[in-house]
């Protein structure tokens, strides 16, 4: 009876680990797939580049000269305030490409014949996120050099400045699954970009982005500094060294690195579930 079990035992833990292995392979695939599309598409690369680089300039040269950052109106140290927010602005917003994408999927039945192949589950909404994160990473490195030209520096080491974009790609990437789950939700990709977007500008402007939060209202303060994505822009400005680290008690604020990274972990799991629990029921 022993040796029974223990060869059951033995045979199950193969079966655990092909499972591992065939839904990485499975997202890897489909990750491919949509890195394809997206190089045979190349107005959705260059439409992707164009807006982070309008807000670098406009925010830097029409607001610059009005803001006040410590006591300083600089605008040569609001560009280096801003650039932290822009960055994590950027990498959130593609989180409407995401579930733009999905939701075409979806709309043209592509997701159904995914589904009659032989794959892991969660393969699909995997590789599309990947394939997301991989665009947001070109966007990013483009955004990184036209900051520089307007200004910005790092003053903390390259190693730091290597873990702040480390956690800006988390955050996007945790932003996506947010986005997979929209695109899920809705009929069509034009709902997916609106309802992508839409929430996305509350969370991106009652922060401390743009503005100090001892700026906000009484009110928004605890909001802003409790929102993931002040947590990784107050981490992101600590790290490059930039001026405009928040001073505020809150706990995210006096440990951004800690607070980010928790956030972006939380959200994946939480949303990635919600998402692969969608994608069964939707496309059942």
């Amino acid at each position: 009876m022993t040796t029974v079990t223990g060869a059951t035992d033995d045979l199950a833990a193969p079966r655990r680990r092909g499972a591992v292995v065939q839904s990485v392979g499975d997202s890897l695939v489909i990750a491919r797939r949509n890195l394809i599309r997206m190089s045979r598409i190349p107005e959705m690369i260059i439409f992707g580049l164009i807006q982070p680089i309008m807000f670098v300039v406009l925010f830097s040269y029409v607001f610059g000269g009005s803001m006040q950052i410590g006591d300083s109106t600089s605008p040569a140290v609001y560009r280096e305030f801003l650039m932290a927010g822009i960055f994590a602005q950027t990498v959130t917003f593609a989180t409407a490409g995401a579930g733009a994408g999905i939701a075409d999927d979806m709309h043209k039945g592509l997701i159904d014949r995914f589904r009659s192949l032989p794959m892991a589950r969660g393969a699909v909404l995997t590789g599309r996120t990947l394939a997301d994160l991989v665009q947001t990473t070109l966007t990013l490195v483009v955004l990184a050099i036209v900051a520089l030209l307007v200004g910005w520096r790092i003053h903390e080491g390259i190693p730091k400045a290597l873990a702040a974009f480390a956690l800006l790609l988390l955050l996007g990437y945790a932003f996506s699954w947010i986005g997979a789950l929209i695109g899920l939700s809705v009929r069509t990709p034009e709902a997916a970009t609106s309802g992508g977007l839409i929430w996305l500008f509350p969370v991106t402007f009652i922060s401390i982005a743009f503005v100090d939060s001892s700026n906000l209202t009484s009110w928004l303060q605890p909001i802003a500094e409790w929102n993931p994505f002040s947590a990784t822009v107050q981490a992101c400005r600590v790290l490059f060294g930039n001026p405009g680290v928040s001073t505020s008690d809150a706990w995210p604020m006096q440990h951004p690195v800690w607070a980010s990274l928790l956030w972006s972990i939380l959200i994946i799991v939480v949303f990635r579930t919600l998402s692969v629990r969608k994608y069964r029921s939707a496309t059942a």
